[in-house]
């Protein structure tokens, strides 16, 4: 059989059915094409919608709520005790926050030296105290009790803790002082600061002297001076000594003590002043 080829013109071709055929294909990808869009435009407003929700209940609303408070530095004071001290600020969120009165307020706690309060965006207060350390004990009458108040390095009075972390042992009692009547966060007068100032430096030896002595005695002078009694809490017998106090101080009387046990006479006084030792029986 031999091959038949039909030749059709291209004048017989319907041009308006090529053409109406493209049209709708067009058509329908622009349709493909805003739908796309139109998904892409709904998910960028879900996700910004997220994320503004996401910055709102972790930042926004924790500024409006109660702060939380963060206490370190402390050994004495517990971090509910500092929180209490807050409680007049009648702050109720943390945008309302004073760190200035809050500072004044803690500060204003006579046993505490010094305290740093900052405010941490969203909802965080931290405060950082500075205890005052006691290096002597004193006696104090407030409001018709006598009760016993720590000394620090300054002189300021502050009233002693059960649970501050320290050896009583190596903080000596100073009694003898005019502070009778002085309440806490008071200095004791200026006179006996350098007392103080010599208590400090002895306890700061790596020999615990005051832990052999129970109490130092101060005792008035006429024109304004004092002399010392320093009592040993190993032995009965009373120590005078001038306003000099220090280490080579207590390493002669701890001398004097030595041989004045060896001899075993009844003494109740030994006199270290002016240069010379002498001694008072009972």
């Amino acid at each position: 059989m031999s091959d038949m080829r039909v030749l059709v013109s291209d004048e017989y071709l319907d041009k308006d059915y090529f053409l109406e055929d493209d049209l709708s294909i067009n058509e329908e990808e622009d349709k493909s094409e805003k739908k796309i869009k139109v998904i892409k435009i709904l998910f960028c407003v879900l996700c910004l919608l997220l994320i503004g929700e996401l910055v709102v209940y972790k930042y926004v609303m924790p500024c409006f709520s109660s702060p939380k408070v963060t206490v370190s530095g402390q050994a004495a004071y517990s971090a509910e005790e500092i929180a209490r001290m807050l409680l007049p600020m009648e702050s109720s969120n943390w945008l309302d926050f004073d760190v200035n009165q809050a500072v004044a307020i803690i500060s204003s706690e006579a046993g505490i030296e010094h305290v740093a309060v900052e405010k941490r965006f969203p909802d965080k207060i931290l405060i950082n105290l500075e205890e005052r350390k006691p290096v002597a004990v004193t006696l104090v009458v407030e409001n018709g009790k006598t009760s016993a108040m720590q000394i620090d390095k300054n002189g300021v009075l502050f009233p002693g803790r059960m649970n501050a972390i320290s050896d009583t042992n190596e903080v000596p009692i100073v009694s003898g002082l005019p502070v009778e009547y002085m309440s806490k966060g008071m200095r004791i007068p200026s006179k006996y600061r350098p007392l103080i100032d010599q208590i400090t430096k002895i306890s700061e030896l790596p020999q615990k002297y005051f832990a052999s002595i129970s109490e130092i005695c101060v005792l008035p002078k006429e024109y304004g001076n004092y002399e010392l009694a320093l009592i040993p809490s190993q032995s009965k017998v009373k120590v005078l000594t001038d306003r000099a106090l220090n280490e080579d101080a207590l390493k002669y009387m701890m001398i004097v003590l030595d041989v004045v046990n060896q001899i075993g006479t009844d003494v109740s006084e030994v006199d270290l002043r002016y240069g010379s030792v002498s001694y008072r029986k009972k």
